[in-house]
């Protein structure tokens, strides 16, 4: 299961929890390589084959398209009471989302002003994992910032088995709108997505978690496509202080355990008799767990819990973290939320499980990983917009700077800039 980690053990586990598998890393490098080679080389065909060799299904191009009848048909399968809470959820996830709306601006008056230009990426792609399991929710979460952007295509991509096997994945595609949707995963679609083939057209940036493989893709093509961003492993840090719950604590670590058996769930507290009361509920817990094999894996090679000496001590250790979730079970509430600044986000109170926030709340649920959050955001609607600043002077108000932009340009030794302001009032000849 876990162990209480204190004092120097517990620094040690901080600096190296994210140290991965380097070699199951650079075996999956080389077969990722590969597969972005030969579609961009054989586009069609070659993902067809990918397809068959890593899904075990073959599709002929033109089936990699779902079509709306057969889209329509999958999605009468799912559950009615499954579907009028979806339409809940997109509705919070809505209201959040149309808050980060920019719009376009200028200052100045009609023959002199600058500004900036907001608009929408005109194309973006979707990843969204499946096969052994569906992921509703990371479709809405990446389609429904994007909508509110305005972009005008949005094409999805998933794994074959995903839409057959799980109906609400199809029924959630339909309630947004998304009529682009290809049954194609793994390295093959991002590859697609960023290259194009006959049948699937080029977009400008990829969106959507994936596996390793899904994730060095990419990577791979940043540059050729925007991306959001690389996912690592999810993450949860439980802070709670010696009156949580700990039936809460150990329920909400096993709650990210059971994603996946890389996934990292870790309690930091300054208490002790919390600390085991924690491990026996972990213990309790997951024995009811259909995931338990997961959770154990997961658990016994990346949970932890963090015994820290104070307040400041934590609040220290969760920066240092800077992980995807923060999760406050605490008395005293204020001083974390005001001093944890590296957090993907804040989960705050007893009664604010995660789960929230992966479906309902309304606050995206894509969010940095692997440390990432010292730097970057959750996905939101400025991810699929872009920004042109937009100038215009007239001859008076030139004239007026021409001086001062002279000098600077001839400090840089740039000639040619100063004169091209010049030229502007020398007489004609």
């Amino acid at each position: 299961m876990v162990g209480i980690l204190t004092g120097p053990a517990a620094e040690a586990f901080i600096e190296d929890f994210r140290s991965g598998d380097a070699v199951g890393r650079k075996l999956a490098d080389r077969s990722v390589e590969k597969i972005l080679r030969d579609v961009r080389k054989r586009r069609n065909l070659a993902v067809m084959d990918a397809t068959a060799q890593f899904d075990n299904c073959r599709l002929h191009p033109e089936e990699f398209r779902i079509p709306e009848d057969y889209l329509r048909k999958l999605a009468k399968k799912a559950d009615p009471e499954w579907l009028r809470a979806l339409r809940k959820a997109i509705g919070n996830i809505r209201v959040f989302h149309e808050r980060q709306a920019e719009k376009s601006w200028r200052t100045g008056e009609r023959d002199s002003f600058q500004g900036q230009l907001v608009r929408p990426l005109h194309a973006v792609g979707v990843y969204v994992p499946g096969g052994k399991a569906a992921y509703p929710s990371t479709l809405l979460m990446n389609v429904i910032p994007a909508q509110i952007a305005g972009v005008p295509r949005i094409a999805v991509v998933s794994p074959p088995a995903s839409f057959e096997s799980h109906p609400v994945l199809a029924a959630a595609c339909l309630e947004l709108k998304v009529a682009e949707i290809y049954r194609i995963g793994g390295a093959q679609a991002i590859a697609a997505l960023a290259y194009g083939t006959e049948t699937i057209p080029r977009v400008d940036k990829i969106v959507g978690p994936g596996n390793l493989f899904v994730a060095l893709a990419k990577q791979k093509v940043f540059g050729v496509v925007d991306i959001d961003m690389i996912a690592g492993p999810t993450e949860v840090v439980v802070i709670a202080d010696g009156d949580a719950p700990a039936g809460f604590v150990a329920a909400d670590m096993l709650a990210q355990a059971e994603h996946d058996e890389q996934a990292i769930a870790i309690c930091i507290t300054t208490s002790e008799p919390l600390a085991r009361q924690v491990i026996r509920q972990l213990q309790q817990q997951t024995q009811r767990l259909t995931r338990r094999q997961i959770v154990r894996r997961a658990l016994e090679e990346k949970g932890a819990i963090l015994l820290s000496e104070s307040q400041d001590q934590t609040i220290a250790w969760a920066n240092k973290l800077a992980p995807e979730h923060v999760q406050l079970m605490v008395d005293s509430e204020k001083p974390f939320v005001e001093q944890i600044v590296n957090a993907g986000a804040i989960f705050v109170g007893a009664f604010t499980p995660e789960a929230v926030g992966d479906y309902w709340a309304g606050p995206n649920h894509v969010l940095p990983t692997s440390g990432t959050a010292r730097y970057s955001s959750p996905l939101g609607v400025y991810d699929f917009i872009k920004r042109t600043g937009i100038i215009r002077y007239s001859r008076d108000r030139l004239k007026a700077a021409a001086p001062s932009i002279e000098r600077l340009a001839m400090a840089e030794g740039l000639q040619a800039h100063a004169r091209a302001v010049a030229v502007r009032f020398e007489k004609i000849r």
